[in-house]
């Protein structure tokens, strides 16, 4: 693919070099989240990232803003399937290559093609949230394009994320926020709340200068990654408002306003007209089906509007 970026950041020295801390991903949306050492890049994001989701019994889409018991759901990849666990429950065994009925499901205001998973998911996941419910799988065939407003016109796929294909937060933004929880009396928090796919931290051999401030992710232009099949490079591109769900215990689906009190004291962005946002959704211009790892430098610039 074309690099789409407007610029290559190889022709002059990064202003920021960071690394690959943490991967993730969160195979049935709203549940619980998988973190890997590598994952590899799809034209929808990280491969098997929201291909999943749980819906009503009209197909609506279901998150823990109305069941937080979601995120004690726990799926394991394996080669050929997919496990989940949740307390009181026997396992769920779900075939990767495997789907049945085709289905059509609503996700935010997308009427999008999907699989049915079939009865026994369905029972598996209605008698642990209390509620009619079914699993399906985002059918391939299915386009879902990202806002092409905050994309620049670059059409951007992602499955049943909530509207892009990769989110992006730094550890240096999570340390900050848990310095303010500390110094208020609560307790610190960890990044399963927030849901990124990717973490920066500090590359090791990064000079001081270019290590990352907090929410350095707001303000970085084209992220380029090297890999082992070739140059990776993902825009960020709309702040990630937040919703309820990062008050919401990973832990103990047990929800409390400390997170969001605090987040509403220091994070209102006017570019999303003053709504509180914690990391960047990003899109991804080059490096379809190449590896990304834990540990890999990722290099960047500062974007000034």
């Amino acid at each position: 693919m074309n690099d789409l970026s407007g610029h290559t950041p190889s022709d002059a020295p990064a202003e920021v070099t960071a690394a690959i801390s943490r991967l993730y991903l969160y195979p049935v949306k709203s549940c619980a989240g998988v973190p890997v050492q590598e994952a590899l890049l799809t034209e929808t994001g990280l491969e098997f990232d929201r291909a999943w989701m749980v819906v009503d019994g009209q197909g609506q889409f279901l998150t823990q803003r109305a069941l937080p018991r979601m995120a004690l759901i726990r799926p394991q990849l394996k080669t050929c399937e997919m496990v989940l666990r949740a307390p009181g429950m026997l396992a769920l065994h779900i075939a990767l290559d495997a789907v049945e009925a085709p289905a059509r499901v609503r996700v935010w205001n997308d009427d999008v093609a999907a699989f049915d998973m079939g009865a026994v998911a369905a029972q598996w996941f209605s008698d642990f949230l209390g509620i009619p419910a079914r699993l399906v799988r985002f059918d391939p065939d299915c386009q879902r394009i990202s806002n092409l407003q905050w994309t620049g016109g670059i059409r951007a796929l992602n499955q049943f994320s909530d509207a892009y294909s990769l989110l992006i937060i730094s550890q240096a933004s999570l340390d900050h926020l848990n310095g303010k929880l500390l110094a208020a009396g609560a307790a610190a928090v960890e990044l399963a709340r927030f849901r990124p796919n990717i973490v920066l931290g500090n590359a090791v051999a990064a000079s001081a200068v270019s290590e990352l401030l907090p929410h350095d992710e707001d303000r970085l232009e084209t992220l380029q990654i090297d890999t082992e099949q070739g140059v990776v490079r993902l825009k960020p591109v709309k702040p990630c408002v937040r919703c309820p769900i990062p008050n919401i215990d990973p832990a103990t689906a047990i929800s409390s306003p400390e997170v969001s009190d605090m987040l509403q004291s220091y994070r209102h962005d006017v570019r999303v007209d003053g709504a509180v946002t914690f990391g960047m959704n990003a899109i991804i211009l080059r490096g379809f089906d190449h590896l990304l790892k834990v540990g890999q430098v990722v290099q960047a610039n500062y974007k000034f509007d």
